[in-house]
């Protein structure tokens, strides 16, 4: 399995343009699929400088409703007329982030809700038996505080996001066994919790953003929230590849106290599983 990063907070080199979003392309056996295609279309700029065709993507998967991991849908649905495009079926709502200014909308594009290539989910999905897709996680350990400055609107109303919208993904490829989540707003530990808890299942690899740092406030989570979420992953036997919403510092902690069972993925970063 071959997961090259396209889009990211930073980069390997000046090759690749960088920017604050998440898209990964990830090559299995019998796949060739993205996950997020970050917040513009960048990522579709980086993937010709890394040789990825992003015409032969048969399947896309959208891990929320937030801008910095769907803004690039258009560019996309430009790009390849084929893929099956896996979304939540809450991740077209309105979506908002506290500003020092106020509350900017930080949703997708809602001119392209209509698109007949989206596959809204509602729950739990299995697309084959490489690919299952996952939602609904419950749990309160170990969540970013960074969560209290994102909102959702229903009914007119503003109001807390309980990320509803959010969705992860499995992968089983041999004796591999990949998750992949976007920003983990629901808290990584938690996500590995419902995994235990629903399918019985430990991954072996972890992939994406862990949510440790407050961009509009530029503030990283505390020492103690990073150290216990350090302690819950050094408990268990997985790899972990993180990025974006993670923040420099906060992997910076987790590096020091798990040494190589944790990795950064930048733009332009191919890793092979």
């Amino acid at each position: 399995m071959k997961i090259v990063t396209l889009a990211e907070n930073t980069s390997i080199s000046d090759a690749f343009q960088n920017e604050h979003g998440l898209s990964f392309y990830i090559e299995t056996q019998t796949h060739k699929l993205l996950f997020d295609v970050g917040a513009s279309s960048l990522f579709a700029e980086n993937a010709e400088k890394l040789g990825v065709n992003l015409s032969q993507v048969d399947t896309l998967i959208i891990s929320h409703g937030h801008y910095d991991h769907g803004g690039g849908l258009k560019k996309f649905l430009e790009i390849n007329d084929q893929a099956a495009i896996y979304i939540n079926g809450k991740a077209f709502e309105n979506h908002f982030s506290k500003r020092n200014n106020g509350e900017s909308y930080i949703g997708l594009d809602q001119d392209l809700f209509a698109n007949p290539r989206f596959v809204f989910l509602e729950q739990d999905f299995v697309i084959d038996d490489e690919l299952c897709i996952f939602s609904n996680v419950q749990g309160e350990r170990c969540c970013a505080t960074a969560n209290a400055d994102l909102l959702m609107e229903k009914d007119g109303q503003r109001m807390a996001d309980d990320f509803g919208h959010e969705q992860n993904l499995i992968i089983r490829e041999k004796n591999q066994l990949v998750l992949v989540a976007g920003c983990a707003h629901r808290g990584i530990v938690n996500i590995l919790d419902h995994m235990a808890l629903n399918y019985d299942l430990q991954p072996t690899v972890v992939i994406g953003g862990f949510h440790l740092y407050n961009r509009s406030k530029k503030k990283s989570e505390s020492r103690e929230l990073i150290e216990s979420i350090g302690n819950e992953l050094l408990g268990s036997e997985s790899r972990y590849y993180t990025c974006h919403c993670t923040g420099e510092e906060p992997y910076q902690m987790l590096k020091t106290m798990l040494g190589d069972q944790v990795n950064y993925l930048a733009t332009g970063s191919q890793v092979n599983i």
